[in-house]
């Protein structure tokens, strides 16, 4: 099973302000589908927008083999 660290919509639409929970989820589950793991989140809407990641969780599952995607890594290097 291929494991992925990436962003999870969450929030409503009305409003067109979504936040975004960073993941970790098998490869082959959609965006909403049910996540092995919740990392942090990400909130665009604030200015500056807000991330938070939980950095002992992330090399955790990055030791045990998930890959992260590129907004994924992006956003860990404004975390920083």
């Amino acid at each position: 099973m291929e494991v992925r660290i990436r962003l999870q919509k969450v929030g409503k639409s009305a409003n067109k302000h979504y936040n975004w929970r960073v993941v970790v989820i098998s490869r082959n589950k959609s965006r909403h589908g049910r996540s092995l793991d919740i990392l942090g989140h990400y909130d665009p809407s604030k200015k500056p927008a807000v991330v938070s990641i939980n950095k002992e969780k992330l090399e955790q599952w990055v030791k045990k083999g998930a890959q992260m995607t590129n907004t994924v890594r992006s956003l860990v290097a404004k975390s920083k």
